[in-house]
């Protein structure tokens, strides 16, 4: 599975961005895709994701009511829309898919990646 993701840059606080992964090389129905990111000095940290179903969808404390996670299977696109963004915010992100069950979205190792894209957030 590859995985390309797009759709960072520059923007002011308060700002929206929209990130989107394009998948190709597997069976794009049947993957989970999150999201993480990883700012300087930090640890990546998973933002969100959403099982192969899309019906079941996870999403850290801090990005809670400002970031969406949507997939679409004609497309074989997975998509994070940034609102509200903060300063810290800021980070390289990346996307990933896995095999498995909804349960385990947040937790485990994901086994595709693709590159990252930065988002920077000034304030």
């Amino acid at each position: 599975v590859q995985l390309q993701a797009s759709g960072g840059g520059l923007v002011q606080a308060g700002g929206s961005l929209r990130l989107s992964c394009a998948a190709s090389g597997g069976t794009f129905r049947s993957y989970n895709m999150g999201w993480f990111r990883q700012a300087p000095g930090k640890e990546r940290e998973l933002v969100t994701a959403i099982s192969w179903s899309g019906i079941t969808i996870y999403y850290a404390d801090s990005v809670k009511g400002r970031f969406t996670i949507s997939r679409d299977s004609a497309k074989n696109t997975v998509y994070l829309q940034m609102n509200s963004l903060i300063p810290e915010d800021t980070a390289v992100y990346y996307c990933a898919s896995k095999q498995g069950p909804a349960s385990t979205l947040a937790v485990g190792r994901y086994d595709y990646w693709g590159q990252g894209t930065q988002v920077t957030v000034s304030s």
